[in-house]
């Protein structure tokens, strides 16, 4: 009788086993719709108030824009980057939007989303050049670009507010109006979510950003142009988050210099949640956004309880800390399920 090594190589065994490791990653998502229902059944149970239609309808309204963020968010993280100026770059464009119906009252509504956009696509392509060229990490360049956008903000805004009644009602419209029961901001962003979730998953250049996560130097070889998608990435991101200010300021009709405030800490808490690995390389923009929805439903939960607020950002660091702590044993074992580590058969 012998011991003889199974080459782990073999193509049958390892197919198994990336099928393995995909459906574990799967299933993150699958719980986090579970932990949703869960969350709001119970809620429901203790408050039947919380699950009237205007509840439901403010429950998805409220996660609509951080889920929209973390869209962005998704594609940067995913790359082995970090994008913390979002935030900020959502409430300069509320606010400057907000500004242009108060100066030109009769300015089309699409102008209005055009000028948010065209802001958040500035700050990402700063970002974006600044990472990609400079190679300064990230971290530093978006944390800087975080508060020089609000120091930005508090000096255009200097102690003012828009005044709800200068906001035009087609463009405020979109904030509060529904259909069959689902408001109309939520319907946008599930729509920019399904598009990226199909490009992520279509398109070699969306691919791309998975192999630059995955594997830097791998994907260097292979001839990925990582300067670029990088760039694309917080590009996309920037705009994003423009946007985001313009359905802010269309949901709210009002913003002063504080909008957007802390919104860093709840869309990367998302992300994570979410199931898109802190280290790069896998997620997807459906879980972000389910960890969008998850977060929101608690924070709402908590206010249904009669819990005080002061707990919504201790919650929100403590799913953040562990999903980073869930990723690792994940990441590990997929990786061990891929390699075949210590697989032997007997002869």
């Amino acid at each position: 009788m012998s011991t003889v090594a199974v080459n782990p190589a073999s193509p049958a065994p390892f197919a198994t086993r990336v099928r393995r490791g995909e459906k574990l990653l799967r299933a993150r998502e699958i719980g986090i719709a579970v932990a949703i229902v869960v969350v709001f059944g119970l809620t429901y149970a203790k408050n039947h108030s919380f699950g009237s239609a205007l509840s439901v309808q403010q429950l998805l309204n409220g996660a609509a824009i951080i889920a929209l963020l973390a869209v962005g968010e998704t594609l940067v993280i995913i790359t082995r980057n970090v994008d913390l100026s979002v935030g900020s770059v959502l409430g300069l464009s509320a606010y400057l939007v907000g500004e242009l119906f108060v100066r030109h009252p009769h300015t089309p509504v699409l102008l209005g989303f055009a000028l948010g956009i065209g802001i958040g696509v500035v700050f990402g392509s700063i970002n974006g050049i600044i990472t990609t060229v400079t190679r300064v990490p990230s971290l530093v360049v978006t944390l800087a670009a975080l508060y020089i956008i609000r120091g930005v903000d508090a000096l255009i805004v200097s102690g003012k507010q828009i005044d709800p009644t200068s906001i035009p009602r087609a463009f405020q419209a979109l904030g509060y109006k529904t259909i069959f029961g689902v408001p109309w901001l939520a319907l946008m962003v599930a729509a920019i979510i399904l598009f990226v979730g199909y490009a992520m998953r279509s398109f070699r250049a969306s691919r791309d950003l998975y192999a630059i996560g995955s594997n830097p130097e791998a994907a260097a070889l292979a001839g990925v142009p990582a300067g670029k998608r990088v760039f694309t990435a917080f590009l996309i991101s920037g705009a994003l988050a423009g946007l985001s200010g313009a359905l802010f300021i269309s949901e709210f009709a009002t913003v002063n210099s504080t909008a957007g405030s802390g919104y860093e800490l709840l869309v990367v808490a998302a992300v994570v949640v979410g199931g898109v690995a802190i280290y790069g390389g896998s997620g997807t923009v459906l879980g972000a956004a389910l960890g969008a929805l998850l977060l929101n439903t608690i924070n709402q939960a908590l206010v249904a309880a009669k819990v005080s607020s002061f707990w919504n950002q201790a919650v929100a660091g403590a799913l953040l800390l562990g999903a980073i702590a869930f990723d690792r044993w994940l990441g590990q074992r997929v990786a061990r399920l891929q390699t075949g580590r210590g697989e032997r058969r007997v002869v």
